[in-house]
């Protein structure tokens, strides 16, 4: 079965709303391991990094996510490989927007019908 064109999956909700999260608390980009971290202490989906690597790089090629490598400096002086790290898009803002918006519309729906029980 495939998704239909434009849709998020529900770890690609989680990874653009923890994205935009830590870019509120000063970190414009990312690497996998503390999103991973982040999306640990929210409960998430996630079940192993390998999937949270291969929705990354889904969301990057759908141009919702940017990647660079850091710079070999830094990464050399704190005795560590180099990190890959992400940053959201503008579109990659507007499709978690659009995605909120589509599903808020079915939610005031259920809790007014919920209410009137």
């Amino acid at each position: 079965m495939r998704r239909r064109a434009g849709t998020l999956l529900p770890l690609e909700v989680e990874i653009l709303d923890a994205a935009l999260r830590l870019r509120r608390t000063g970190d414009d980009h990312f690497h996998g391991f503390a999103l991973a971290k982040t999306l640990a202490g929210d409960g998430s989906t996630l079940t192993a990094h390998g999937t949270l690597y291969k929705a990354l790089g889904r969301l990057e090629k759908a141009g919702l996510l940017e990647s660079e490598w850091e710079d070999a400096a830094a990464a050399e002086a704190e005795g560590r490989p180099r990190r890959r790290l992400y940053g959201v898009t503008g579109a990659g803002q507007l499709a978690l927007a659009v995605h909120r918006a589509e599903t808020s519309q079915v939610a005031p729906v259920g809790r007014a019908a919920w209410e009137a029980l």
